[in-house]
């Protein structure tokens, strides 16, 4: 039977599949009754153009398409920084501001070489840099510079600032808030100001303010930011320096050893023919390329250009094809082993290994892609969306018994995350892993080895692992402008007590403030930068009201990244709908139904941090476990609720309150208490029966 593409399949009317009964729609449709073969599968590209959106809708896209010398002047640069991390990464890593003040300088001139003062749509070719660019090129260097070869003299003087310091400080500042504007907006250099404007100012403000703090001279201010190990240099400008560095360029060489497309298509032979399989297929692989990649907005355009005319084809509205890629994509950053590049810094502010991040992040990673795929399977029931016909699906046999090498880098970096390795080795053995994995592919598939061509795509892959890491970079940068105010003048503490007074004591109310902010700092500023700053303003007041560290700071971390689905400026959302012809703001409010546990799952592990993996109720080894798997358990159901409250469908069409009913279901479930549970399990059980009951009725009718 042959039908349009874009014709929505409905299923036959039968004893299993009813259109209506009592004048509503119920349309049920069982999983085992779908002939696969009814969808004729197209795979027509989007016809989008990949670098146009990502252009549009991601800033550090936005770059200069150059060629001829200044094309090859940024390659040596980018290349050069490249193998400057890679060397301390397999050698070790020099002394604090010579490790990182020529990892910023880097970063800093490829801004200026690469990204245009004014912001441009288009994606063009051209060898044309301004003459300002170049200057402030120089600048860079030169302020980077500074820090090698005074590095002896500053550390002798020991804050006894000269005028050249201060010259080279306001330099840097500059040069850093400028740069950021280009990569990453104004709101993230509006912030970054105020808070230079508050170190300069806030000895004027009343001493009974708790925004007062003592008098800072210029010259201080300044230097201190640029000079010292607590400002633009700081926390996370190491972090930058050292894990994250090398965890991109572990991304990049993952994609460049086929491991990325592997991945992808061992998630098409494993749910592409299931009900609204295209869909499943986007939620496993973006799971899977966002955990390395790091960016919602590439991680859309990446695998979203392959996934959303899947799912267009098989009957799946544009606004949802859209949500579910951006929503899938998003959540790649919390997904351990390597999730985003705000983890890492986590591990800094929490002062515990990346391996205990990611272990305590698995648990809500898994509810939140669990709540995700449960929408999309019910989405897929309810409108009778099927999956890949078997020709059109790739053999997942073949590619495990073929590939199952493929796997290994991933593997190799969790086990040594996990078995307590520092994240810069596990990290240098991931880029092995993959270096090997690689090699083996271009054997098997080229029959031969060239050595020449080999090294070639090697050091191209460099160039584009530095180019990776100029925002994270620059965003840390200026996140530490605030990180050092907020060290030199004590605000994080009279913020926290701020805020918790504002709160008037309320943990709830304290998070639910700290949970906009989240948003809306989100809006503008990078993940990175946006964990930054409420992991030293807001998250204290969480930790003071007795919040378990990990707990709060992923409470944060979360918020900060749900951001780019959430209205009215979800970037990831607005991606998807670029690719898929959908409504962006309509895609954006499906994105955040979809990524609902996102918004729930925070607060659950706040109030029990068990979610977490914190051992709060000092249970005895044995006890904890089976308490983990339990609320795991549980939860999961509960994302079941979620799920089929906000689908409206669960065996068949909700009534209104039957919704209502499994949302609340669904939200006592996630809570791990047991009282909740029994609770949440009984009114599901008791909506379940209730619609066999009326599927029942209406068949006898």
């Amino acid at each position: 039977m042959s039908k349009d593409k874009n014709e929505k399949f409905i299923p036959p009317v039968d004893e299993e599949n009813i259109d209506t009964v009592d004048g509503e729609n119920v349309n049920i449709v069982e999983e085992e009754n779908i002939d696969k073969e009814e969808v004729i599968y197209s795979g027509e590209s989007s016809g989008i153009d990949a670098d146009e959106l990502m252009a549009e809708y991601d800033r550090e896209s936005a770059y200069r398409r150059l060629i001829g010398f200044p094309g090859k002047l940024v390659f040596v640069i980018a290349v050069a920084w490249s193998v400057f991390q890679l060397y301390t990464g397999l050698f070790g890593t020099f002394p604090s501001t010579l490790q990182r003040a020529p990892h910023l300088a880097s970063a800093l001139t490829l801004v200026y070489l690469l990204y245009p003062a004014k912001r441009g749509k288009s994606v063009e070719f051209t060898e044309h840099i301004p003459w300002y660019d170049y200057i402030l090129a120089a600048a860079s260097v030169t302020v980077g510079s500074y820090h090698i070869i005074f590095y002896d003299q500053l550390l002798l003087r020991a804050g006894s600032f000269t005028q050249v310091d201060v010259i080279i400080s306001v330099m840097a500042i500059f040069l850093l808030l400028e740069a950021a504007r280009r990569v990453a907006g104004m709101v993230i250099v509006t912030v970054a100001s105020v808070f230079l404007v508050y170190a300069f100012l806030g000895q004027h403000l009343p001493r009974t303010s708790f925004l007062f703090h003592a008098p800072f001279t210029f010259k201080r201010v300044v230097c201190t930011e640029w000079l010292g190990s607590e400002g633009i240099l700081g926390t996370p400008i190491y972090v930058s320096s050292t894990f994250i560095f090398l965890f991109l360029v572990f991304a990049t060489f993952l994609k460049k050893s086929g491991v990325g497309d592997w991945m992808t298509n061992l998630a098409t032979a494993a749910v592409g023919g299931q009900v609204g399989g295209p869909a499943k297929t986007a939620v496993i692989a973006s799971a899977l390329q966002g955990t390395v990649s790091g960016s919602s907005v590439g991680n859309v355009v990446a695998t979203g250009s392959i996934t959303i005319p899947l799912m267009k084809d098989t009957g799946y509205e544009p606004n949802f094809a859209g949500a579910v890629e951006a929503a899938a994509s998003t959540g790649g950053q919390i997904m351990p082993p390597i999730m985003g590049a705000a983890a890492f810094i986590m591990t800094e502010y929490v002062g515990v290994s990346y391996g205990t991040v990611a272990i305590s992040a698995a648990i809500p990673a898994i509810l939140y892609f669990t709540g995700i795929f449960l929408n999309v399977h019910y989405e897929a029931l309810k409108k009778g969306l099927l999956g890949l016909p078997k020709e059109k699906r790739p053999d997942g046999k073949k590619l495990l018994k073929e590939g199952w090498f493929m796997i290994l880098p991933v593997i190799l970096i969790f086990g040594l995350l996990i078995g307590g390795s520092s994240a810069m080795k596990a990290a240098m053995y991931g880029i092995i892993g993959c270096i090997i994995v690689w090699v083996i592919n271009i054997l098997r598939e080229e029959k031969r080895f060239d050595i020449i061509k080999f090294v070639k795509m090697f050091i191209e892959a460099l160039d584009e692992s530095a180019r990776s890491a100029i925002t994270v970079a620059i965003t840390c940068g200026t996140a530490g402008i605030i990180v050092g105010v907020v060290t030199m003048t004590g605000l994080g503490l009279k913020m926290a007590d701020g805020l918790i007074e504002l709160a008037g004591g309320s943990l709830l109310l304290t998070m639910v403030f700290t949970m906009f902010s989240s948003l809306i700092l989100g809006m503008g500023v990078p993940t990175t930068a946006n964990y930054i700053i409420q992991a030293t303003i807001s998250a204290p007041a969480l930790v003071a009201l007795g919040v378990p560290p990990i707990a709060a700071h992923i409470f944060v971390f979360y918020f900060g990244i749900v951001a780019d689905i959430t209205p009215p400026v979800a970037l990831a959302a607005f991606a998807g709908a670029g690719i898929s012809g959908g409504n962006p703001m309509k895609t954006g409010f499906i994105a955040t139904r979809l990524g609902i546990a996102a918004y729930v799952v925070p607060y659950m592990l706040v109030y029990n941090p068990i979610l977490v993996l914190v051992n709060t109720e000092g249970y005895s080894t044995s006890i904890f476990v089976l308490m983990v798997l339990k609320s795991a358990v549980t939860a999961i159901i509960g994302m079941g609720g979620l799920a089929t409250g906000f689908t409206g469908y669960f065996k068949t069409n909700n009534k209104i309150w039957e919704s209502i009913i499994l949302i609340v279901a669904g939200l006592l479930l996630v809570d791990p208490g047991t009282a909740t549970d029994i609770a949440g399990a009984g009114l599901m059980i008791a909506v379940y029966l209730m619609q066999k009951m009326r599927i029942k009725k209406a068949v006898a009718m």
